[in-house]
């Protein structure tokens, strides 16, 4: 038998109670963040057609990484990315799925950014 990190299995846990309640819609997609130890992903998905709409990470090309101040600045930026990008595919609102994390740090800075740009939880 496998072993299994308690850490691990706890935020699993937690993913599958928040999917019970959040389901994202043509109307009001589902925002899902996913958080490295380095970097930080955001999705837009359709649950009703199983389609990812828009996608941005620290990992893109488009962010200016000059004078970063670190992670959390770079999960402000992918904030602001993601919901530029949701914008020009005309999503103006959305559910937010913060991924079994706390809404804390790098999780809360993305929603702020993304907020900031215009997008509406």
């Amino acid at each position: 038998m496998a072993k299994t990190n308690k850490k691990v299995v706890a935020r699993k846990k937690r993913i599958r109670r928040i999917r019970k309640n959040i389901n994202g819609t043509l109307e009001s997609p589902r925002l899902r963040v996913f958080k490295s130890a380095q970097h930080i992903y955001a999705q837009v998905i359709d649950d009703t057609a199983g389609n990812t709409l828009s996608a941005a990470s620290s990992l893109n090309k488009e962010i200016d990484k000059t004078d970063l101040k670190g992670k959390v600045d770079m999960a402000r930026r992918v904030g602001v990315l993601i919901a530029e990008k949701a914008k020009a595919k005309g999503i103006e609102k959305v559910v937010f799925d913060r991924g079994g994390n706390i809404y804390h740090g790098r999780i809360k800075a993305l929603s702020e950014g993304a907020r900031e740009a215009g997008l509406k939880f």
